[in-house]
């Protein structure tokens, strides 16, 4: 998983850091809230409801069906 960006809270994912979850692995132990686990499926971001963090699917991250 990629170091977020502090600047705009956004983390950019390959697809193999799916499932995306928040708080991610990289987030400091301090700031953890409840897991949420999020759904890219629909157009490649997705926003976390408890802290604001924004994921993203890297350009050129191919989604497929397990």
């Amino acid at each position: 998983m990629s170091t977020p960006n502090t600047a705009n809270n956004v983390v950019e994912l390959q697809a193999k850091d799916l499932p995306a979850h928040c708080p991610n692995p990289a987030m400091p132990l301090w700031s953890s809230h409840p897991r949420v686990f999020l759904d890219l499926s629909h157009g490649g971001e997705a926003t976390c409801s408890y802290c604001g963090t924004k994921y993203k699917l890297a350009p050129g991250t191919v989604l497929k069906a397990h």
